[in-house]
């Protein structure tokens, strides 16, 4: 056994110590036990609404009258005798007989494109490509490549290094004049005139004395500055710190000798004689050339034209060409029209706009004329009431 002495001891163990953990009681519920009498299911409803007894509705049904069959009836209903079949005649067909009968000689005249395409005959082109056989040469590889052989390596130069340039400002101002402020002239012109009458704000100058229920409700109560808990100033402990673990102290290393694989040996013989790659698949089935198979062409019935071809179409020789008359445009010129007449800004608002007096709200007086104060209520609202003037009698 070796013995351990920890003499470091760390915040965390000094600051919290363990303490006893007390198990809470357990609150235990008392037995149930059922209350003796019995239980008063009336209602409202049972003792307001009481059952009546109700019979079932009778259905009101005609009664069944049974038809006596004592003879054959003979009627005819109205259907019949208002709507009566009429003899209609079969109408003849008007259809034109087909007097069309086809030919029985073979049709000998032939197309514009049996006239016009002479056939040629087409040879089988010959075959460039190469036999599949790959010709094995004995001699050894030759791996020297152009590049190998006329390389010469040469000692690379120091690379030159372009000092970088400290940017000068110049001394000229800068020319902030665009092709806008440049071209652009702006005209000399009347401002339009507001019509709107001016607004007059009523305002008081004195400061406000009156007490609201707010201020009356929520007093300013002071408040004391949150307590700072002090943090005790850290102290490092004495003495060296002894980092060896268990690991350390109690692992022992041991010289051990790599583990050999375990692999059957190979009992491979080693030949010296050359691969032959010959198959009874390559030598029963050789390599045959193979030509390209000719086109099976139809022999011809109707003999090529001798003439030359006129290439005229029935369009051509038919349609006459015409003088275009192009149309005149009747859309008008975009151009802006200018008159010397002054602009004619009277407005519908400014003719019948009447201005009105803006009456003052008495609510903005402390104590607003014409008005006499009643009383105020428990939640600070102050009722007036309005004075009207007395009616002499005559």
């Amino acid at each position: 056994m070796r013995s351990k002495c920890l003499c470091q001891i760390c915040t965390c163990g000094s600051d919290y110590r363990p303490y006893e953990i007390v198990k809470q009681p357990r609150h235990i519920p008392e037995e149930y036990k059922p209350k003796q009498g019995k239980i008063d299911l009336g209602t409202t409803y049972k003792r307001d609404f009481n059952s009546y007894k109700v019979q079932p509705v009778v259905i009101v049904r005609p009664l069944e009258r049974q038809q006596v069959k004592k003879g054959k009836l003979d009627t005819v209903p109205t259907y019949k005798d208002d709507y009566r079949s009429w003899g209609i005649q079969k109408s003849e067909l008007y259809k034109p007989e087909q007097t069309y009968h086809p030919p029985t000689v073979k049709f000998g005249n032939s197309t514009t494109f049996q006239d016009d395409y002479v056939p040629q005959e087409i040879k089988p082109r010959q075959s460039f490509k190469p036999f599949s056989v790959v010709k094995r040469s004995t001699a050894p590889f030759n791996g020297d490549t152009s590049h190998r052989i006329d390389y010469v390596p040469h000692q690379l130069e120091i690379k030159f290094e372009k000092p970088k340039e400290v940017y000068k400002p110049t001394d000229q101002p800068f020319e902030d004049l665009t092709t806008h402020r440049n071209d652009f002239q702006g005209l000399a012109g009347e401002t339009a005139k507001i019509c709107r009458p001016a607004h007059t704000r009523v305002t008081q100058s004195a400061q406000f004395e009156g007490n609201t229920e707010f201020r009356e409700s929520f007093q300013p109560w002071e408040i004391p500055p949150p307590e700072v808990k002090k943090v005790p100033e850290y102290v490092p402990p004495t003495g060296s710190m002894q980092l060896n673990s268990t690991s350390h102290l109690d692992y022992v290393p041991y010289q051990a000798n790599r583990v050999v694989p375990i692999r059957p040996v190979s009992h491979r013989r080693k030949n010296n004689f050359p691969f032959q790659g010959k198959s009874t698949m390559k030598e029963d089935f050789p390599v045959w050339e193979i030509c390209r198979q000719g086109l099976i062409k139809q022999q011809q019935q109707i003999p090529n034209p001798s003439g030359k071809f006129d290439g005229l179409s029935t369009f051509r020789s038919h349609y006459v060409p015409h003088e275009l008359i192009p149309t005149e445009s009747c859309k008008p010129l975009n151009v802006a029209l200018k008159s010397s007449v002054p602009f004619d800004d009277i407005t519908m608002y400014s003719i019948e706009y009447t201005p009105k007096k803006q009456e003052i709200c008495p609510a903005s007086y402390p104590s607003p004329p014409g008005y006499i104060f009643e009383n105020t209520n428990s939640q600070g609202h102050k009722f007036f009431r309005k004075i009207t003037p007395a009616v002499k009698a005559s």
